[in-house]
């Protein structure tokens, strides 16, 4: 299976390019799509679920136009938007009986991957309570469970953990992670942590364009020998954040370390340190370097 980006533009009737010839090929894998708000995410979210047409270009799956034939990818589609809503008078068993019914399963075959699906994401025991009940991670549960109803060879997932408590965030991604296998999966966040427990490959999105595409290691690698620890005396941080591209500053006794990314040394008392995806995230997103 193959899914076709190609010089993909959206412009809105306001002039503003919500993409900009943005390009990309997927096969199986977790592909965690990042960047910051207003980056293009959604917009090509809504693109690949035939939610809306692209001014220009092509998306194909498996080499036929989505927009010429839409139901080609639909019947394959699993989709969680940002903003997913629920039924809540109804319990997690009836939401997903309606959706199953909605896609076209016949009703012996719904019950069954139901069963499935409840089980996997850990809401058998809750499958009669109703929704309104639930909490944000539970919710979200429920929606990648509709979203798999059809058992998808091209999952979308957006901003999926937004609002989740660290402990849902985790079991969220691990439960992201479990499905893979040979299917596409896009995670399009901007939340950097869940990108780097999960995909495979990583594609950086700024104000409609590429920026990057290339996999976890080389991710880092990119900003291999950059990112130093500097401790400064407390009065100086709004001046050397200023000077300085800086990824993140812990308060200590003795002042502020800071942890900035440059090519050279900041200062002779910094030292090198080793990479994190955040620091890579932040340097290339800065830059707004095209791929």
């Amino acid at each position: 299976m193959k899914l076709t980006i190609n010089n993909v533009s959206k412009k809105y009737s306001n002039k503003v390019l919500g993409l900009n010839k943005f390009s990309l090929e997927l096969e199986p894998g977790i592909l965690g799509l990042l960047g910051p708000n207003g980056a293009g995410k959604t917009t090509l979210m809504n693109i690949l679920a035939t939610i809306t047409r692209p001014t220009e270009g092509q998306v194909l799956w498996n080499g036929v136009d989505i927009v010429k034939k839409p139901d080609e990818l639909r019947r394959v589609l699993g989709y969680l938007p940002q903003s997913f809503g629920v039924y809540p008078n109804l319990s997690a068993q009836e939401f997903l009986e309606y959706m199953a019914a909605v896609k076209g399963l016949d009703s012996r075959s719904a019950r069954r991957r139901i069963d499935e699906l409840l089980q996997l994401v850990n809401l058998t025991e809750a499958r009669k309570r109703p929704l309104g009940g639930y909490s944000g991670g539970m919710r979200q549960r429920v929606g990648i469970a509709q979203a798999l109803l059809n058992d998808p060879q091209l999952l979308i997932v957006d901003e999926p953990t937004v609002g989740l408590d660290p402990e849902e965030r985790v079991r969220f991604r691990d439960l992201i992670a479990d499905l893979s296998g040979e299917r596409i999966v896009i995670l399009s966040t901007h939340i950097v942590s869940d990108v780097e427990a999960t995909a495979t490959r990583i594609v950086i999105s700024n104000h409609g364009r590429k920026v990057a595409d290339t996999s976890p290691e080389n991710f880092l690698r990119m900003v291999d020998g950059k990112v130093w620890e500097w401790l400064i005396p407390s009065t100086e941080l709004t001046h050397v954040k200023k000077q300085h591209l800086t990824s993140g500053a812990l308060r200590r006794p003795d002042g502020v370390q800071l942890r900035v990314i440059a090519d050279a040394s900041p200062a002779t008392d910094a030292r090198r340190v080793t990479p994190t995806f955040e620091d890579a995230y932040l340097k290339l997103v800065s830059n707004g370097q095209a791929a």
